[in-house]
């Protein structure tokens, strides 16, 4: 097995960091459970940057993938969220774009799952608009998936993980139990069934205080680097640009 992601900070695994401030997340927990599964070393590389929208992903991301050798034998493909946040986006292009990687990795031979990232909407700023477009885009991958029959793990409309103890504070993107929920929807449909850790969720109360710290600490930076046109991933590579390799761990 050979594996490779590619997306943006959602693959890259932003909200799942280590001690040493490195991020995990879900795709480096799929590459452990199907070596855990599977019974054998796995050559795993990621290469997902936050902040990316779809083009420079199924662009230069999958450039790279395809580069590698050996070839891969398993990409995973997520993308569209940075561009729904975006005034004018065009889902039909978004769609365009994700049957071009689609097409591509078929003629390499390479099989390709899909992914459709968690709903971020119920807490965030304009977060019906979010919604609105993310359903959109969903069911337009759906039916493209179904054309193609590629393997879509549909996050999306998983109702448990909009749930606020799957998040990490900025709302935006997933924590650790958020991680590890989409690695085990994502291994359980590759054929090694896992379950993710139960989780208790705070209660959602928004108080004044609690809001006015949560817009200054988060929502006015990303506002800041919209205007600036800039980007969280502006200068930065993905996290294992080469094959490493994931041993098999036995199961705890």
């Amino acid at each position: 097995m050979r594996y490779v992601a590619i997306g943006d900070s959602f693959t890259e695994g932003v909200g799942d960091e280590l001690p040493d401030g490195t991020t995990r997340g879900w795709a480096d927990l799929v590459a452990e459970g199907l070596a855990a599964g599977l019974g054998e070393p796995v050559r795993y590389a990621n290469l997902a940057i936050r902040g990316r929208l779809l083009a420079p992903i199924v662009t230069e991301q999958l450039d790279a993938a395809l580069s590698l050798s050996p070839l891969p034998t398993l990409i995973t493909l997520n993308g569209g969220g940075n561009d729904m946040m975006r005034t004018g986006v065009d889902t039909t292009r978004l769609v365009e774009l994700t049957e071009h990687a689609v097409r591509r990795c078929a003629a390499a031979g390479v099989r390709l799952v899909l992914l459709s990232g968690a709903n971020p909407a119920d807490r965030l700023p304009f977060g019906r608009t979010i919604h609105r477009r993310g359903e959109a885009l969903t069911r337009a991958i759906t039916v493209l998936a179904a054309r193609h029959d590629l393997l879509l793990v549909d996050m999306f409309n998983d109702t448990e993980i909009r749930k606020p103890g799957y998040w990490s504070p900025d709302r935006l993107h997933l924590g650790p139990a958020g991680h590890r929920r989409v690695a085990s929807h994502v291994l359980s449909a590759l054929g090694h069934p896992t379950e993710a850790d139960e989780v208790v969720h705070p209660p959602t109360t928004r108080r004044l205080l609690t809001e006015a710290r949560y817009y200054r600490e988060h929502v006015l930076p990303w506002l800041t680097r919209r205007l600036r046109g800039r980007s969280s991933g502006d200068n930065r590579t993905g996290k294992h640009l080469t094959w490493t390799t994931v041993e098999a761990l036995p199961r705890v």
